[in-house]
């Protein structure tokens, strides 16, 4: 059983781009769990967090830019939590290269409650905003 499964209540744009990205955050997070699970989780995280923060970058800036299309109102408090979890995983990536040991349990953790609290609270209301416009 994976660490983090997709469910029909993280959908935001119903198959559309922002859920791809999201579907490959969740490979990323059942990747660094599976090789954690497995005692290689200190030699792959270093990997596991460079293409995490490069993808999550670029993800969050599609985000973004679909959101300003849109019109969403809530805009600039997303782009706060957006940039805020990207400062964390920049942290974690100083912690790990600093010789933590613990990055790879902390970071499986970031990662899964970004995806659950982030998408399931904060882009549902994306998801709604979308719905009715």
């Amino acid at each position: 059983m994976a660490y983090f499964e997709w469910a029909d209540d993280l959908a935001i744009d119903y198959g559309g781009p922002i859920d791809q990205d999201h579907r490959k955050l969740v490979d990323l997070v059942n990747e660094l769990h599976t090789a954690t699970s497995e005692g290689r989780g200190r030699e792959v995280v270093a990997q596991v967090l460079e293409r995490l923060i490069a993808y999550t970058t670029e993800h969050l800036g599609r985000e973004e830019h679909e959101m300003a299309q849109a019109g969403f109102p809530s805009l600039e408090e997303h782009r706060r939590w957006h940039h805020k979890f990207i400062a964390d995983l920049h942290s974690l990536q100083v912690k790990y290269e600093a010789g933590s040991v613990t990055v790879a349990a902390q970071l499986s953790m970031v990662l899964r409650d970004w995806l659950s609290l982030h998408i399931r609270r904060s882009d549902r209301e994306l998801r709604e905003f979308l719905k009715r416009s």
